[in-house]
């Protein structure tokens, strides 16, 4: 055998020592390296090198985010089904070799890793389902989630993966139980717009008793402010013309003058106003010389009495009445 071609072996051994010795981890990988079967080291992404023959890769592992959808039934505490449509999202807890080791070793392979999962979050959502009725299921969603998390956190953990997210998609029932609540619902929908409509009616009715309450109040008080003003005029008037007459009074007597012309002029005047004001009404008036006589005394009593409250009761006037034009 010549130089050349013993070279040449040489240089084809050497080439494919070397192409065995290179391998090379993509990005959100690591490699996991055996000898003889028993764990030796963990490669990392990018260019690596091991022993040709002596060294296996023996497993890939992807340390990125991974998700599955889960489909699955549980029973509630009142014995109803509840269907669940669930989203779980997962990773391996980290790249350090324990955790490695733990996602490497634990299952046989990646489908034996899933089932063991999928039961396990069924069974922790069946555990808390089974506790509940179903009328309170709707309403637990973030409690049935940190519920499944607490329960798997640290089982997880020991197999090396952590789960990030699980969302519940979807809770069905079954159809009867479906129509049953839409029946309650239209039922307490229906209870909700009588009592709305009951409210309103209510407050519409109290706000316009307190509307009319409040007119009356205040026509009231106007009334009354406007009675009480009448009142205070008729008390002036019928106080100024006390005065005038008592005045008028003094100064007859002062002119040696008889009162009782200030009464025939009062009488006169008043049934001047009679005729004036009386829009055509009939007004009887008894002209006899008694009932004259009569009414003079009675006119002489009343400025007596007004002049007895200015000065003396006894005033110095004559009561004598002015005959009548009949007499």
């Amino acid at each position: 055998m010549s130089q050349i071609s013993v070279l040449f072996i040489i240089v084809a051994f050497l080439a494919v020592v070397i192409a065995l010795s290179i391998v090379t981890v993509r990005q959100g990988n690591v490699a996991v390296v055996t000898i003889f079967g028993k764990f030796r080291r963990v490669m990392y992404p990018g260019l690596n090198f091991r022993i040709p023959v002596i060294e296996y890769v023996f497993k890939k592992l992807s340390y990125q985010n991974r998700s599955m959808e889960l489909k699955f039934q549980a029973i509630s505490q009142d014995q109803a089904n509840v269907y669940f449509t669930a989203m779980l999202l997962y990773a391996m807890l980290d790249t350090e070799e324990k955790s490695i080791k733990n996602v490497a070793f634990k299952f046989v392979d990646e489908r034996n890793f899933l089932q063991a999962l999928i039961r396990s979050v069924e069974g922790a959502v069946r555990a808390f389902v089974a506790t509940k009725r179903q009328a309170e299921i709707l309403l637990l969603r973030q409690e049935i989630v940190a519920h499944v998390n607490e329960q798997l956190d640290k089982i997880l953990e020991e197999w090396g993966y952590r789960l990030l997210d699980l969302q519940i998609n979807d809770i069905n029932f079954d159809e009867d139980i479906l129509k049953s609540m839409s029946r309650v619902v239209v039922a307490n929908n229906l209870k909700a717009a009588a009592e709305n409509e009951g409210q309103a009616l209510l407050i519409t009715k109290t706000k316009a008793a307190e509307a009319e309450g409040n007119a009356i109040r205040i026509a009231a008080n106007a009334e009354r402010t406007a009675a009480q003003m009448r009142g205070q005029g008729v008390a002036l008037f019928r106080e100024e013309v006390a005065k005038g007459m008592a005045n008028a009074a003094r100064d007859l007597e002062q002119a040696n003058l008889n009162a009782s012309f200030i009464l025939f002029s009062m009488w006169t005047d008043a049934i001047k106003h009679f005729a004036e004001v009386g829009k055509g009404n009939t007004i009887f008036l008894d002209g006899s010389s008694n009932n004259y006589q009569r009414t003079m005394q009675q006119l002489m009593a009343t400025l007596q009495g007004f002049d007895s409250k200015d000065g003396p009761q006894d005033s110095g006037l004559s009561t004598q009445v002015i005959p009548s034009a009949h007499d």
